[in-house]
């Protein structure tokens, strides 16, 4: 089972903030989002924790994608990130992420988010995940 399909069964906060995923290889994956009306924190500009929590996605699940054929699943240590632009209704965003480092029983990522249509950068980040067995969720692939 890949990234992709894990997340298809598991995740639901992603489909409720309306991430779109996609796995193009182990540790080589993107997020999409279009900024709606739900993403708001006042009129036409978006909340900062929708850039937050699309920058937890792509950092984690960059980090699962490299891990999940292995039969592991990865959970975050700790992640950094910082806002460069804010975000506004309508805006389509796209992140993507890099495996920095990959250990025994440690994986770091990093991430940006970008605007697709002005190719501004939105926010970049970096995140350390703790890498475990799928079986101690009582997961099995």
């Amino acid at each position: 089972m890949n990234a992709q399909e894990l997340y298809a069964q598991y995740n639901n906060f992603d489909k409720e903030m309306g991430l779109v995923l996609t796995e193009h290889s182990p540790g080589n994956i993107t997020y999409k989002l279009e900024i709606s009306e739900k993403h708001l924190s006042s009129p036409k500009v978006g909340h900062g924790a929708v850039v937050a929590s699309m920058m937890d996605a792509i950092l984690g699940t960059t980090a699962l994608s490299k891990v999940c054929n292995d039969g592991n699943l990865v959970s975050t240590v700790e992640f950094k990130i910082n806002y460069f632009k804010p975000i506004f209704k309508g805006d389509k965003l796209l992140a993507t992420g890099e495996i920095e480092f990959e250990g025994k029983s440690l994986i770091v990522t990093t991430g940006k988010i970008i605007k697709t249509n002005t190719k501004e950068l939105v926010s970049k980040g970096m995140g350390t995940f703790n890498i475990y067995p799928m079986t101690k969720r009582g997961l099995f692939i």
